[in-house]
């Protein structure tokens, strides 16, 4: 069996930035093993595979991995797909509103388009968010090699310590003192494993401010996720929008990530004022495609038997 993908830079307009992701356009009929086992050959941050609606105008079931795990959801492969979508001629300039059905439940997508072509696309996550403690000052400046007074985040008038946040995914947001901090931060993978791995929120987005308090600089460690750093992380913009909505912040904000990496990003992020319980947060980039090509994938029985050291 064979399946066409193309391959595309999310966050970005130019080549060979943002954060790579390959979409599979036509991922009707791949069981779940499937998904995960091309995940873990192209070895990309996240690999996406659409489905399609039950009926006109329902939702687009859309499945996330990474090489090592499913996301119930995840920023970039949303972006990304959407665009996607344009490009491969799924969808026209006439439809500027896509509702994806996620693991995480339903989540619109607004496209913008210019000259026939799509420009942008903008996710909201509507959530009630999820905001835990985490690990004391001292144990996570240990774990990235920083000193003590580098952890948190003072600057006009935001103060931010780490929580754990959850807008969907689980993030250990961790703000920093300043960009050269976070420069210097290292995960100790060691260190991870002991204290970390196991933990709610085991991934870490750290984030500094930049130029003014409605743009940040960041970076994101999940080695759960098979992710020793990713360049742009719209899940975890998701969850930074929440804890800045709790420190009483309005937005928007523009949210620079991918710099140490040699691979820079830009994501818009908002606040949706609604009047529900749950915190709508809008999440916004842009993407160009890179490549495209079609992918041998083997039987899932054939999987299972490997999986098991029965070729």
């Amino acid at each position: 069996m064979e399946r066409d993908f193309m391959l595309a830079d999310v966050f970005t307009d130019q080549l060979f930035g943002g954060n790579p992701l390959a979409v599979f356009p036509d991922g009707q009929g791949l069981e779940g093993i499937q998904m995960q086992a091309i995940a873990a050959e192209l070895n990309l941050s996240e690999t996406a595979f659409l489905g399609r609606p039950e009926g006109p105008g329902g939702p687009w079931p859309l499945r996330i991995f990474t090489p090592k795990m499913e996301l119930p959801f995840a920023g970039h492969p949303t972006i990304g797909t959407a665009l996607a979508m344009a490009w491969a001629g799924l969808i026209d300039q006439a439809e500027t509103d896509l509702i994806f059905a996620e693991a995480v439940g339903p989540v619109p997508v607004q496209l913008a388009w210019q000259d026939g072509a799509p420009l942008s696309a903008t996710l909201t996550i509507e959530a009630k968010p999820e905001i835990r403690s985490t690990l004391e000052v001292g144990a996570l400046a240990q774990l990235l090699g920083l000193e003590p007074e580098s952890i948190g985040l003072r600057t006009g008038s935001l103060a931010l310590e780490p929580q754990a946040v959850s807008m969907g995914v689980p993030f250990t947001l961790v703000p920093l003192r300043d960009r050269e901090s976070l420069s210097r931060a290292r995960l100790d993978s060691a260190l991870w494993q002991a204290s970390l791995a196991d933990n709610w929120a085991p991934h870490l987005y750290l984030f500094a401010a930049g130029e003014s308090e409605a743009t940040f600089q960041s970076r994101m460690f999940a080695p759960a996720m098979g992710i020793t750093e990713d360049p742009a992380t719209g899940a975890a913009a998701a969850a930074l929008g929440a804890l800045l909505t709790e420190a009483g912040k309005a937005g928007p904000w523009r949210l620079h990530q991918g710099v140490e990496m040699g691979r820079p990003s830009l994501i818009s992020l908002a606040r949706r004022s609604n009047q529900s319980a749950l915190l709508g947060i809008e999440v916004g980039g842009t993407a160009v495609k890179t490549a495209s090509g079609s992918l041998k994938i083997p039987h899932s029985q054939q999987l299972s038997a490997a999986a098991q050291g029965k070729w």
